[in-house]
């Protein structure tokens, strides 16, 4: 029986899917697979008058199932949020967020298969023109209204569709297309980009939302969507700096057993600077990944009520990519199986990268993190799909950052250089909620960003870099990991305080991943439940 929260659910997904179609082919929402975003005014105005009717009618549903309804509504203000916030005019080079990189990015991962059928495919690359003469002209548009993009990000996209532009056959088996159609539309954008953007961007004095009109208020509404909390821009600045803080100790100890040294900033810099801490090639890396995703799928099944279905890949982040990319990231599996999950990590100028956080990343972004997380949601067949694939990122940043330190719990860390990577992980978050909440709300400039990250964390300088242009380019986004991680931290403690001899980590892992990604006011109501019910 389709109830009226469902039913809301299932019309807010397309609105969803319209919104952002290349995700929707990775996640399984049908109807879209041969759809490119609209990243046009009118296109936005049509979807935000959909999104304001659905949340309008999920606000005043009586419906029972308070959790779908609440999953509606924080979608439905996301899309509004982000939508308000015209992002799309001044955001060029993020790989994962900026529209005209971020479909280059994605599109080479749906190449014919399962998912995504030939045709379908063929239509979203003859489609590119259209989406970037769109583009093109929200920025021109940004530009006349004082939107305007940081100049170094202008400088970053074009060299991103350089290096696109180099491939020899960035879609094989569709080179035709790509000659008559792709390539013409990318060199248009990017004449656009090096003649009518470039030289009106703002310097890095400057990077921050709030040098632009209403942009504190923005970012206050980006903060809010991407936490899911009511927490102000103040008080995240200071909860990142009393996190740091209590991270001292940690450094301290380990930093005795593995160097003899117990002045935090002396382990960091030891970190930083100790070139046997780095690695020695590509193979290297992506052996240790696959070793450390090894172990922990096998511990797993101590610790979770049910093991995903779908298996964990790690690959390389492809060569085009690189460059400007994350050090890793998670891309799921298709719903159908004809995909893996997959987990990235970034190869990129391999022999500056640091090998001591590699085991920690690997079990936030693939095995028990991200990988277990959406996995384990896209086979909750009894729940809506917006239930299963809902992109809430304090929740899945949340879970992916609390499980670095369940692995720790776990035993699956090799040694303490490995647990100081885990220590130094926390820094980095920790310092998003400082640096992100300076550049956009407290006028910082790039330099302070920089400083702040060289002296509170143990991020090589090509991490330094691109971390500072992503939360430039991202505003928001990078708060939600240590919000999410402390919420659900809170809440196990609630859980295990309250039932005392009775509590089962297991039975908490599974409550917290079993009604898939859900805001975090939401997920207090779950466990809450599940405690009195127990």
């Amino acid at each position: 029986m389709t109830t009226d929260a469902i039913a809301l659910a299932d019309e807010l997904l397309d609105v969803l899917g319209t919104y952002m179609p290349l995700e929707a082919t990775f996640v399984g929402i049908e109807g879209h697979d041969a759809e490119l975003t609209d990243p046009g005014e009118a296109a936005h105005a049509r979807l935000r008058a959909r999104a304001a009717d659905v949340l309008a009618r999920a606000r005043a549903s009586e419906d029972d199932d308070r959790v779908t309804l609440g999953v509606v509504v924080q979608q439905a203000e996301a899309i509004l949020t982000q939508l308000d916030a015209r992002v799309v005019e001044f955001t060029l080079a993020a790989p994962m967020f900026a529209v005209g990189i971020s479909h280059l990015a994605f599109l080479p991962q749906l190449a014919p298969s399962g998912e995504q059928d030939a045709t379908g495919f063929r239509a979203r690359l003859a489609a590119l023109p259209a989406l970037y003469e769109a583009l093109a002209q929200r920025h021109r548009d940004g530009l006349e209204a004082g939107r305007t993009p940081v100049e170094r990000m202008v400088g970053n996209a074009v060299a991103f569709l350089d290096r696109f532009l180099a491939q020899e056959t960035p879609f094989p088996g569709h080179e035709q297309l790509v000659a008559d159609v792709v390539r013409p539309a990318l060199t248009r954008y990017r004449a656009v980009l090096t003649t009518e953007i470039a030289g009106h961007g703002r310097p890095d004095e400057r990077p921050g939302l709030c040098w632009l009109e209403d942009g504190e208020a923005t970012y206050a509404a980006l903060a809010r969507m991407h936490t899911t909390t009511d927490h102000t821009p103040a008080e995240l600045h200071q909860l990142g700096l009393d996190v740091l803080a209590g991270l001292d100790a940690e450094y301290a100890e380990l930093g005795e057993r593995v160097f003899g040294l117990t002045e935090p900033a002396e382990v960091r810099r030891r970190l930083r600077t100790d070139e046997s801490l780095r690695w020695r090639d590509a193979e290297e890396m992506l052996d240790t990944a696959r070793a450390a995703v090894a172990r922990a799928t096998a511990a797993a099944p101590g610790w979770f009520p049910r093991m995903p279905a779908a298996e964990c890949v790690v690959r390389a982040v492809p060569d085009a990519d690189a460059p400007v990319a994350a050090p890793a990231y998670y891309l799921p599996g298709a719903p159908d199986g004809s995909r893996p999950g997959a987990y990235f990590t970034n190869t990129h100028e391999v022999r500056t990268r640091d090998r001591f956080i590699a085991e920690t990343v690997a079990f936030h972004e693939a095995v028990p993190g991200h990988h277990f997380e959406v996995s384990l949601a896209q086979e909750l067949t009894g729940l809506p799909q917006l239930r299963r694939i809902a992109p809430v990122t304090a929740y899945s940043e949340g879970w992916g950052l609390y499980t670095e330190r369940l692995a720790d719990e776990m035993g699956l860390f090799s040694g303490d250089v490995m647990r100081l990577g885990m220590v130094a992980e926390d820094s980095v978050r920790a310092a998003r909620l400082v640096v992100d909440t300076g550049l956009h709300a407290l006028r910082w400039t790039r330099e302070q960003c920089v400083d702040f990250l060289r002296t509170h964390t143990v991020l090589s300088e090509v991490e330094v870099q691109s971390e500072t242009d992503r939360y430039i380019e991202c505003p928001g986004q990078a708060l939600a990991y240590m919000t999410g991680r402390l919420e659900i931290v809170r809440l196990r403690r609630f859980a295990e305080e309250t039932l005392g001899d009775a509590f089962d980590i297991k039975e908490f892992h599974g409550v917290v991943l079993g009604s898939g990604p859900v805001p975090l006011k939401v997920l207090d109501d779950v466990v809450r439940a599940w405690v009195a019910s127990a």
